[in-house]
């Protein structure tokens, strides 16, 4: 497949936003068409990196508008105002729209979001002092080689990668079991992050 790269001339990241807003570089493979869902400002010093929208997320046009979003805010220790502020925190996935639907779940992220947009984004918000990466697709791109066999491992060897990103695993309802059987996620990983991101927000 080949991929019409965008103009690279924008000289604002709000040029840049608008740019990915109305992309439809994917469009024949979205069964709900494109709705990219982002949020980013160049003052932000959090960046969360999770999979692609899902269905709800997609009729909203909010970002975690979700009981994942609820779990993931938990985690952080955010509040929803917080959570929202992009001024501070940035939102942006590895998908930006929803790709529908396979047999176990939703499909994985279409590959032409961070191969168009990704590092022209990132480019714009030098700011950015810590990357949550959600899941087996944001991790496999940010850590490449570096990431371990399991996205259980990865997530285990967060402090390998701390503090300029943290592995997460998706907190999906369903990963209730993966989080009963690895109590250290919630013992280990999860204080430092509140206490990680809780000096980053509040960071004059």
């Amino acid at each position: 497949m080949s991929l019409i790269l965008p103009d690279s001339n924008h000289l604002t990241l709000e040029a840049l936003l608008s740019a990915v807003r109305a992309c439809t570089a994917c469009q024949a493979h979205l069964p709900l068409g494109p709705r990219p869902v982002l949020r980013a400002a160049a003052t932000a010093r959090i960046l969360i990196v999770g999979q692609a929208p899902g269905a709800r997320v997609h009729r909203t046009g909010i970002p975690w508008d979700d009981p994942s979003g609820e779990r993931l805010r938990s985690w952080m220790g955010v509040s929803k105002d917080d959570f929202y502020d992009e001024s501070r925190i940035a939102i942006i996935p590895m998908g930006y729209c929803y790709p529908g639907r396979g047999r176990g779940g939703d499909l994985p992220p279409r590959p032409e979001c961070a191969q168009l947009w990704l590092e022209k984004l990132l480019a714009e918000m030098p700011l950015i002092e810590l990357t949550l990466l959600i899941g087996q697709y944001a991790q496999r791109h940010f850590l490449g080689k570096r990431r371990k066999a399991s996205l259980t491992e990865t997530t285990r060897a967060w402090a390998q990668y701390a503090p300029r990103y943290i592995p997460l695993p998706h907190p999906s309802p369903r990963n209730t079991p993966w989080l009963q059987r690895n109590s250290e996620f919630e013992q280990e990983l999860l204080p430092e992050l509140r206490k990680r991101v809780d000096a980053l927000l509040h960071a004059r």
